[in-house]
């Protein structure tokens, strides 16, 4: 639904995205030619000819604004769309420029004030969209710009959808009820306004410019009933499937010639996530290894003189894909100490620990050797806990999509362990934890993991 906001909206936007290309059309000829920061070799084109190009240089911007999508807005837009479009644009933008200039030899010809001017507008178009979305979600948080919306279904996806968008109110999307068709008890606290038939009707007297269909999974069918309902309004219509317990890791939209896919279970460590992440992990592990030295000398000698047997301990391990790797351990327990009772859990006081295990274990140094893991690529610095096949065998049967933790590489630290989710603990937050760590991975959470663990990721009460 077009409305004079929307109107308001895209006038702001080409305002604000034509100051920023006078300005930094302008501030390049000024580093390029002014600044002294860099050597010029021929004769300095004259700025009048840079003054002369600027008309033309902020049509082609919002031209190439145009052309890309930037200026069709959508509240529900995200800020990867938002980066992704301004990149696509300002792309564009420096292909019809150079283009321009080449054709028209007004005589400011400059590779370099390009390059500039590709750079700063593509980031002061950047922070001055930021800047407007972020002062238009102020408002709309107030109830400006404010639409209606209203909900078909009252389930479960229903009551999560109405109390994300009460939550989300920098959307300005405010629902004022529910739609039902099939009355039930469970539904009495809700605000049902009523069944499909009257949708048109209930559109037209509350101003709704917003239909979210949100039905379980065995009335999906009657979607098309509501939208055959709507075919005579212009609202927007959203569907909301019901799938939020089949997708583990992330839902992904693409269209497959033609047809719109759902990817329910795809992990976010692929393309150049992959090669940022393992490139932190080698240069961290490396890092760690140099400078954790005479630790890992101390530990080694406490372990040798405490207890008879070897200093490291092999143990298999599942990682990603559920691939089987050995991984490296201080030895804190007796080296008979599974000859008895075969894999067991550890527990509280138990007595297979050395005379050092113990404390090896409460301060997590007996995993040091682990970053040779890391080095070697069996592991990550960061990622789900590595278990032991016999246990997650147990382990899958009895607790849905826990193989899901295995999409990823297997970590030394991780989200669940820095909460505290660690050693004898419900088994169930630390499968939540994880799944939220695959799904909103980024080098930055990495980051601020191995921070968290420096501060309380080492010791801890639950490991024995």
């Amino acid at each position: 639904m077009i409305s004079r906001r929307s109107h308001f909206l895209v006038l702001w936007f080409v305002l604000t995205d034509a100051c920023v290309a006078v300005i930094t059309w302008l501030a390049a000829y000024w580093l390029r030619f002014g600044s002294g920061w860099f050597d010029i070799a021929g004769e300095i084109p004259d700025f009048a000819k840079c003054l002369e190009s600027t008309p033309i240089v902020v049509l082609l911007a919002l031209v190439a604004y145009r052309t890309t999508g930037q200026y069709a807005f959508d509240r529900m837009r995200r800020l990867r769309e938002e980066v992704t479009g301004v990149l696509k644009g300002n792309a564009l933008l420096l292909l019809l420029a150079a283009t321009a200039l080449f054709l028209i030899r007004d005589g400011y010809e400059s590779r370099l004030s390009l390059a500039l001017f590709f750079v700063m507008n593509a980031g002061g178009t950047f922070l001055s969209r930021r800047l407007g979305w972020g002062l238009i979600r102020l408002a709309r948080s107030r109830g400006w710009d404010t639409s209606f919306a209203v909900i078909v279904g009252t389930g479960k996806v229903a009551r999560r959808t109405a109390r994300a968008l009460r939550r989300v109110t920098w959307m300005g999307i405010r629902p004022i009820g529910f739609i039902e068709d099939r009355p039930s008890p469970y539904m009495a606290d809700l605000d049902v306004l009523g069944t499909t038939a009257d949708l048109p009707r209930l559109i037209k007297h509350y101003g709704v410019a917003h239909v979210f269909i949100a039905l379980p999974a065995n009335r999906m069918h009657e979607a098309r009933t509501v939208f055959d309902c709507l075919a005579q309004t212009v609202v927007d219509v959203r569907l909301v499937p019901d799938v939020p317990g089949l997708a583990t890791l992330s839902m992904r939209s693409t269209n497959l010639d033609g047809n719109p896919v759902i990817g329910l279970r795809e992990s976010p460590h692929f393309g150049i996530n992959i090669v940022v992440k393992r490139a932190m992990d080698m240069v961290l592990s490396a890092m760690a290894l140099i400078i954790l030295t005479p630790v890992l000398a101390a530990v080694a000698l406490a372990v040798r003189i405490t207890s008879p047997g070897p200093i490291l301990y092999r143990q298999e391990r599942c990682g990603l894909n559920g691939a089987t790797f050995q991984m490296l351990k201080f030895r804190s327990m007796r080296i008979d100490a599974e000859s008895s009772t075969g894999a067991v859990w550890a527990r509280k006081g138990d007595d297979r620990t050395t005379a050092v295990g113990a404390f090896l274990r409460k301060t997590s140094l007996d995993e040091l050797p682990q970053f040779w893991n890391v080095l070697m690529g069996d592991m990550s610095l960061v990622g789900p806990r590595p278990e032991r096949p016999v246990f997650i065998s147990r382990f899958s049967r009895t607790i849905p999509n826990y193989m899901t933790r295995h999409a990823v590489k297997a970590g030394i630290t991780g989200w669940a362990q820095v909460h505290g989710w660690r050693g004898n603990t419900s088994l169930r937050k630390r499968l939540q934890y994880d799944l939220y760590y695959i799904t909103h991975w980024t080098p930055m959470l990495d980051l601020r993991i191995l921070w968290m663990t420096i501060f309380k990721g080492f010791v801890h009460e639950n490991a024995y």
